[in-house]
């Protein structure tokens, strides 16, 4: 085995382990995040700290985030290899490219041009088609092609959206970061039942904020 080959291993190894004691006990999440390489969702001057448990800054004043909150994020779904699953807010593309490896269909939807077709290149790289990208105000959701088994939303609202809630299935579950974009933030996980909801509190969060509109490059 080559120096290369192995430093790469005992990387991936290192990073599971990290991801375990962090709470990401899933396996199904688990094998997902073996299988996508961060690398490639990391540009510039902070590819070489792409295995770090850290978010970093990528194009249009967004983030990555760090791979325990996408792990925790993925798990607190409970993603069956049957739902179709929408994502708020594509960024890099790295959290939709797990969901891919999880559900069925995967939207995700981000107010910035750029960063949907990058992410788009990078699905088509690894041969994610399962995954549709689209470039529009995340806020409202998608309602033609509502409604989803699984909502994700990975910017901070001041409370559960809306017109988010509206797509959700009946028996669906949302996981949404809330809270003022200058202070800690919650991650709520919602139940849509025929009752109502019902919320879990699952950990304190830091996320860029939801926006409503497009962005300037868009």
């Amino acid at each position: 085995m080559s120096e290369d080959v192995q430093n790469a291993a005992e990387r991936k190894m290192q990073f599971l382990y990290h991801l375990r004691s962090k709470g990401v006990t899933d396996a199904r999440v688990l094998n997902a995040m073996e299988s996508i390489d961060r690398g490639p969702f990391v540009k510039g001057i902070f590819t070489d700290r792409a295995y770090e448990d850290m978010p970093l800054p990528i194009a249009c004043g967004q983030t990555i985030s760090q791979p325990s909150v996408v792990g925790l994020m993925s798990q607190a779904l409970n993603i069956s290899a049957r739902d179709t699953v929408l994502e708020v807010g594509t960024g890099s593309g790295y959290q939709a490219a797990i969901l891919a490896k999880l559900a069925r269909r995967v939207y995700t939807i981000d107010r910035h041009r750029r960063l949907v077709r990058e992410a788009r290149e990078i699905f088509d790289a690894l041969d994610l088609h399962n995954i549709t990208a689209i470039t529009g105000d995340g806020s409202f959701g998608l309602p033609d092609q509502a409604p989803f088994d699984r909502i994700i939303v990975t910017a901070a609202a001041e409370d559960p959206p809306g017109p988010l809630l509206a797509q959700l299935k009946v028996g669906g579950i949302m996981v949404v970061p809330v809270g003022q974009s200058d202070t800690v933030q919650s991650l709520i996980r919602v139940h849509k039942t025929e009752d109502g909801l019902e919320y879990d509190e699952l950990r304190d969060v830091r996320f860029v904020p939801l926006l409503e509109g497009l962005g300037k490059d868009s």
